[in-house]
């Protein structure tokens, strides 16, 4: 086993791989084709990782935050378009999904309403504005929904479906 770091601000990137119990080293025969150089100049930040190594890294540290952190923290169309979700326990996510969905039926009606003209005009666009943000919401539980699945998966705390 390698040295242990003493770094005080390590990114998401070391820390999940730490977390694994990995060495620098070690991640790279996990890794397969991402080099330990590269692995250091990841995690001192002195290169931004590629998509296909975070996948890499999400699979081999069994991470499944680490994509979601890259599409809403480093790349400017997942800035745009992915929501920021983290891991949360399964009874609080069931309950903020439930909360979310029920959010969205008391607002389907005035959806169909706003939506019919193919319009939104100035009297609509408040409630419009809501019920864009309510599906953000959703959005955003459905996501640490499925961060919390594919966390449960690859520890083991889920079994696969046959």
């Amino acid at each position: 086993m390698g040295k242990r770091s003493t770094k005080e601000n390590k990114n998401i990137y070391q820390l999940s791989r730490e977390a694994a119990g990995l060495s620098r080293e070690a991640a790279e025969s996990v890794l397969e084709f991402i080099s330990s150089d590269r692995i250091e100049r990841i995690e001192s930040g002195r290169s931004m990782p590629h998509p296909d190594e975070v996948l890499a890294m999400e699979q081999g540290y069994r991470n499944p935050e680490l994509t979601n952190y890259y599409c809403t923290s480093e790349c400017p169309i997942g800035k745009k378009y992915v929501p920021r979700a983290e891991l949360k326990p399964l009874p609080q996510l069931t309950v903020e999904l439930i909360a979310a969905l029920h959010d969205m039926q008391d607002e389907e009606r005035r959806l169909i309403a706003i939506a019919r003209d193919g319009r939104v005009n100035a009297f609509e666009r408040e409630q419009f504005d809501t019920i864009l943000a309510k599906l953000a919401t959703l959005d955003r539980t459905i996501s640490e929904m499925r961060i919390w699945i594919e966390h449960a998966l690859s520890s083991g705390k889920m079994d696969k479906a046959e």
